[in-house]
C-alpha cells in the first residue's frame, strides 16, 4: 500500500539516446523520487555482447549521464541506469562506470555508485545444467558445456531484486548489468510498496521512453506515477500527449502477446487492464494483474565465428532488372565455379550470398510472378569462410564477375558499378547469439554480484 503515488522520470528509450535537460526538469518539479532508463538491447545483434562495446557512442553516452546525474544530485533522488553499455556485460558495465567517474569529477558531484554485474561464469552455469537448472528456449533444444564453452560472454537477466537492495544500501547511481528493460524502471516502486501489477505494467509501458506517446517526435521522456490501484503515464514535454492506444499498444513492443509478459519472477497480466484518458495528455491504467512464477532469468551468450568479406555493387541494366531472379541463380552459381576452380579445396567450407537490395534483400522470398522490375538493386555479395583472408582471397577470386556479368550470354555486356575502391571489405567475424536458454534460481541475488565506487570516500581522503 503507498501513501501517495510514485512517481518516476523514464528519460528516454535508452541511455545515450538523447535525454532532455528540461524534460527532467519537469518530471523533479512534478515530484519525480527517481530517474530510471534502461541503456541496452540485444536488438543490434551480438557483437556488442561478444565484444563488450556499446553501440551508442561515448560522447552520447556521457552527454545523457551528465544531465541526469546533476539532475539526480541537485534533488536528492537516484540514478538507476540498467543493461549498461549495450549488451550489460562486465566489460559494458566497467566502461559505463568509467564515464560516470568522469561525469562525477567534472561536475563535482560524489555519487555512491553501485555496479550490479550479471555476467555468468561457465563453470556455474555448467553445474546448474547437471542439475537440471538451465531450459531451452524455442526454437533451442537442451544446452551443452560445448555450447557453454563457445561463448565469449554470457549474462542472465537480472529482475528488479538487485536494484532494490542497492538502493537499499544508499546508492545515488546504480549501473546495472543485464537486466530486463521493465525491471529496471519497476525496481524503485516496488521498493516503496507499489503493488506488483501496476508497477511491472508502468514499467513496460514507459521503457521506450516518449514511445508510448502519441507524438514520439516531441520529446525523449515520460513520467510515471504509480499507486494503490494502477498508474498514469504523461509525457515530459508539455505539446506531447499520451492516448489509450499509445499505452496500451506498448505491450506489443518485443513481446508476441499483447496481454501477457513473462519476467523474473512472474507473468505480468494485463488481460483486465482499464485505460483511461485523465485529459489530454495523461492516462490512467489500472487492473494490471501479477503472477508470481518460479523465479528465472534468461541467459544471453554470444561469440564471434567465421569471417567475411563483403562487396557492394549498383546494377541499372535493364536486362538483369528484367530477370532478376535468373540473373541471381546464374551469377552465384558462376561464383561458386569461380571459387572452386581458382582456388579449390583451400577454400574449405565456404559461403557464398548475394543479396539483392531494392528487389528481395530482407526477406530472400521470391516475389510473386509479375512483380514490376525495380529501378535498380544493389547486390550485397558476402563471402563467409575460416579466416579473414580465405573470406578476402574469395572475393578477390569473385570481383571479375561483377563488372560485366550478363544475364544472357548472346547479348552486349553490361557494367555494373562497383560502390567503394577497393571493392572487397574485410568484415571480420561473424557475431551471434548461441544461448536462448533460462536458469532457474532460488535467490534472484544468487548470480549477481554487486560492487560499490563511493566517491564520498575519495573525496574524504
Amino acid at each position: 500500500m503507498v501513501n501517495s503515488p510514485i512517481k518516476i522520470v523514464v528519460p528516454t528509450g535508452s541511455l545515450g539516446a538523447g535525454a532532455l535537460e528540461e524534460e527532467v526538469r519537469y518530471g523533479i518539479a512534478q515530484g519525480a523520487r527517481a530517474i530510471a532508463t534502461d541503456a541496452g538491447s540485444t536488438d543490434s545483434g551480438a557483437a556488442y555482447l561478444a565484444l563488450g562495446i556499446s553501440k551508442n557512442n561515448r560522447g552520447s553516452v556521457k552527454r545523457d549521464l551528465a544531465i541526469l546525474m546533476k539532475a539526480g544530485a541537485e534533488a536528492g533522488i537516484p540514478v538507476i541506469v540498467g543493461t549498461s553499455g549495450q549488451a550489460g556485460g562486465d566489460k559494458n558495465v566497467d566502461w559505463t562506470r568509467d564515464i560516470a567517474i568522469e561525469v562525477a569529477q567534472e561536475l563535482g558531484l560524489s555519487p555512491r555508485i553501485a555496479l550490479l554485474y550479471s555476467e555468468q561464469r561457465k563453470a556455474t552455469l555448467k553445474a546448474k545444467n547437471a542439475d537440471g537448472k538451465i531450459t531451452p528456449l524455442a526454437p533451442l533444444g537442451a544446452l551443452d558445456d560445448a555450447t557453454i564453452d563457445a561463448c565469449d560472454h554470457i549474462v542472465a537477466a537480472m529482475g528488479p531484486e538487485p536494484y532494490m537492495e542497492a538502493l537499499k544500501a544508499g546508492a545515488d547511481l546504480i549501473l546495472g548489468g543485464r537486466t530486463t528493460d521493465t525491471a529496471v524502471i519497476a525496481a524503485f516502486a516496488l521498493l516503496h510498496g507499489a503493488p506488483e501489477g501496476p508497477s511491472w505494467h508502468a514499467g513496460k509501458a514507459s521503457e521506450c521512453g516518449a514511445q508510448c506517446t502519441a507524438h514520439r517526435d516531441r520529446g525523449s521522456g515520460v513520467l510515471i506515477s504509480i499507486d494503490s490501484d494502477g498508474f498514469t503515464v504523461e509525457p515530459l514535454t508539455l505539446s506531447n500527449s499520451c492516448d489509450v492506444e499509445s499505452v496500451s499498444a506498448h505491450m506489443l513492443y518485443e513481446n508476441s502477446d499483447p496481454f501477457r509478459l513473462t519476467e523474473p519472477g512472474g507473468v505480468l497480466d494485463v488481460t483486465d487492464a482499464v485505460y483511461t484518458p485523465l485529459d489530454d495528455r495523461i492516462v490512467r491504467v489500472t487492473g494490471s494483474v501479477w503472477e508470481p512464477k518460479p523465479y528465472t532469468m534468461k541467459l544471453e551468450g554470444a561469440s564471434g565465428g567465421r569471417y567475411q568479406t563483403i562487396m557492394l555493387i549498383g546494377i541499372q541494366d535493364p536486362e538483369v532488372l528484367g530477370r532478376v531472379d535468373e540473373f541471381h541463380d546464374r551469377l552465384l552459381a558462376a561464383l561458386y565455379a569461380r571459387t572452386r576452380s581458382t582456388i579449390g579445396d583451400a577454400a574449405g567450407d565456404f559461403h557464398i550470398s548475394l543479396r539483392l537490395y531494392g528487389w528481395n534483400a530482407v526477406s530472400g522470398d521470391r516475389p510473386p510472378e509479375g512483380t514490376p522490375p525495380p529501378r535498380e538493386i544493389g547486390v550485397l555479395f558476402v563471402a563467409t569462410a575460416d579466416s579473414q583472408e580465405m573470406a578476402s582471397q574469395i572475393a578477390k577470386a569473385c570481383n571479375p564477375y561483377f563488372f560485366h556479368f550478363p544475364v544472357a550470354m548472346d547479348k552486349e555486356l553490361p557494367s555494373y558499378g562497383f560502390a567503394f575502391s577497393p571493392a572487397d571489405i574485410d568484415r571480420g567475424p561473424v557475431f551471434e547469439f548461441r544461448l536462448n536458454h533460462v536458469v532457474h534460481v532460488d535467490d534472484p541475488m544468487e548470480l549477481v554480484r554487486t560492487e560499490w565506487v563511493d566517491l564520498r570516500k575519495v573525496e574524504a581522503a
